[in-house]
């Protein structure tokens, strides 16, 4: 499975909820599948998607929002992994990151990340995380509908082939623009005014 076949399905199954996507091929291809004002597309903040998520699902704990989701990357994970331990021990009950693995860095010609050789799913798992798995985008289809339901912290872990869409132009919007669209968005879901912190 491509990138863009896992980022299809999650597109088919998030247009209602609250998206957090890691930097560089992952937001641009996310925004060439579907680009909705409740993506926040963090631009060249590698590591920083799983952190932005479970602020957000924590501050949104009491709110009519069912669950906060997380698009993450193996290499960016693997520049913060101290958000799963963050994770683990704070418990946000909305929280759901999608490991999209496939074990190299994208944005410099496909260099292998440490994920040839360390399973973060089981890094998750000892985090204190419940981790759900897929390697193919039906298997994703039904662990991402299973994650939603279970209490959170919950990391779907989905094993990629290396290599980035061909011909998916740049996401060159203002940061700002885009963290105001989807904190416009999101006050829309819930029942009094948030201000997130972008």
């Amino acid at each position: 499975m491509r990138r863009m076949d896992a980022l299809r399905v999650l597109a088919d199954h998030t247009a209602e909820l609250p998206l957090v996507v890691t930097c560089a091929a992952s937001s641009r291809e996310l925004a060439a599948v579907a680009d909705r004002p409740n993506h926040l597309y963090l631009l060249d903040a590698m590591g920083l998607a799983g952190s932005v998520a479970t602020g957000i699902a924590l501050a949104l704990d009491d709110t009519p929002v069912p669950k906060v989701i997380a698009i993450e990357g193996d290499g960016s994970l693997l520049m913060n992994p101290n958000v799963l331990i963050t994770g683990g021990f704070l418990r946000p009950d909305k929280l759901v990151m999608v490991l999209l693995d496939n074990a190299v860095y994208g944005a410099t010609g496909n260099l292998p990340t440490y994920a040839e050789a360390i399973d973060l799913g089981r890094l998750a798992e000892a985090g204190g995380w419940t981790v759900c798995r897929a390697d193919t985008p039906a298997e994703l289809a039904t662990e991402f509908t299973r994650a939603l339901a279970l209490s959170g912290p919950v990391l779907v872990h989905v094993r990629l082939e290396a290599g980035n869409a061909a011909d998916i132009p740049k996401l060159l919007e203002d940061p700002v623009v885009l963290g105001r669209r989807f904190q416009d968005w999101l006050r829309t879901r819930i029942d009094a005014p948030l201000e997130v912190a972008l």
